[in-house]
């Protein structure tokens, strides 16, 4: 097998109790049923088969699904490394000691902000305290905990305070990840881009502090797209080492892949996961170099970005097929410099009038 997947996103739900303006949940969720906890099992059995090594639980909120702690117990029965990707918001002590007697292994806790204020304004509704004591179930039910917030105008310049509150609730990890536009965030971009100035100042504490706090806090820095002039892999390659099952069985090659127009995407009720991983239209389109244009066909890192990601060219060059317009060497980069240009040229920074996630 040319292609080996090492990691599932499990998405076992789309609802979830926060309204974030980022969210990666599709503007336009598929229609049908979700996965029954049986469909889930079997999923787990065949990604375990297929060399999978690890799976994420992740929504949406998972821990709306009532049989996560079965779901858990069927990966780690799968050999399965298991990591829950969760808001906190459900998660108490009671159900923290459930699920990692059911073999979870870590869990990883977003976050808004660092103070209450802020990140309720962010998630739509009174969560920050819930997740405080969501932290401390994990950490006494014995659990690997690792934290992760979304960057983005209206909380990047508090970088430092986000860092200092996260290893004061005791965090093995941080994952700082710049909002991505995709879904709900491309939507709400303009009120989400940050500034040249606060992306400069991030990227100098970020550094600072990941050298600070070694060997008490891995800090992992995630750059925006938006202001590299070179795009990352789209999930290391399209295709290559990741796949994503939805709340309703379809398989994608990364988790945003249903926003691009006339891509279609199996069932696993009506296909195996190796067949789709190996066979189907969807994971083979965007695989490898072939399907290149220029300037990606005959550039030298071709097989280092593959292309940049194939959503970005979807909603912002119109067409999945061409190259990331983060590259500055894409026709479309324009509009990727109108875009920040129209933000460093703004000077009210709140996050204000967001299209609300229902």
């Amino acid at each position: 097998m040319k292609y080996r997947p090492y990691a599932l996103l499990a998405e076992v739900t789309y609802r979830c109790p926060l309204h974030c303006p980022y969210c990666s949940n599709p503007t336009k969720a598929p229609a049908g049923a979700e996965l029954e906890t049986a469909d889930w099992v079997r999923v787990l059995r065949e990604a375990a088969a297929l060399g999978v090594l690890q799976v994420g639980f992740s929504g949406g909120e998972p821990l709306q699904r009532p049989d996560l702690d079965r779901l858990i117990a069927a990966a780690r029965e799968a050999g399965l490394y298991t990591n829950l990707i969760t808001s906190g918001v459900g998660l108490d002590a009671r159900r923290a000691r459930e699920l990692g007697a059911a073999g979870l292994d870590s869990a990883q806790l977003s976050f808004q902000a660092d103070e209450a204020a802020l990140a309720d304004g962010v998630a739509g509704t009174p969560a920050h305290v819930r997740k405080l004591a969501a932290a401390a179930a994990i950490r006494d039910a014995g659990i690997a905990f690792s934290a992760n917030v979304v960057l983005h105008r209206g909380n990047l310049s508090r970088l430092r305070e986000i860092i200092a509150f996260v290893l004061e609730l005791g965090a093995e990890r941080l994952e700082l990840a710049n909002t991505q536009y995709y879904g709900w965030a491309y939507l709400n971009r303009a009120q989400l881009l940050p500034t040249r100035e606060q992306v400069a100042q991030a990227a100098r504490v970020a550094a600072e502090e990941k050298e600070r706090l070694a060997g008490r806090l891995e800090i992992f820095y995630v750059l925006p797209d938006y202001y590299e002039d070179r795009p990352k892999p789209c999930m290391n390659g399209w295709g290559q080492r990741y796949l994503t099952v939805n709340p309703v069985g379809e398989v994608l090659p990364c988790p945003t892949a249903s926003s691009i127009p006339g891509l279609r995407f199996d069932d696993v009720r009506n296909r195996s996961l190796a067949w789709i991983w190996q066979e189907s239209e969807s994971f083979n389109r965007f695989r490898g170099t072939e399907w290149m244009p220029e300037p990606c066909q005959s550039c030298p890192r071709r097989e280092i970005d593959f292309g940049g990601c194939r959503c970005q060219a979807a909603l912002v060059a119109g067409d999945a097929a061409k190259t990331d317009p983060v590259c500055a060497l894409s026709p479309d980069h324009e509009r990727i410099e109108t875009a920040i240009a129209a933000i460093n040229n703004e000077t009210d920074f709140a996050i204000t009038a967001c299209v609300p996630r229902k």
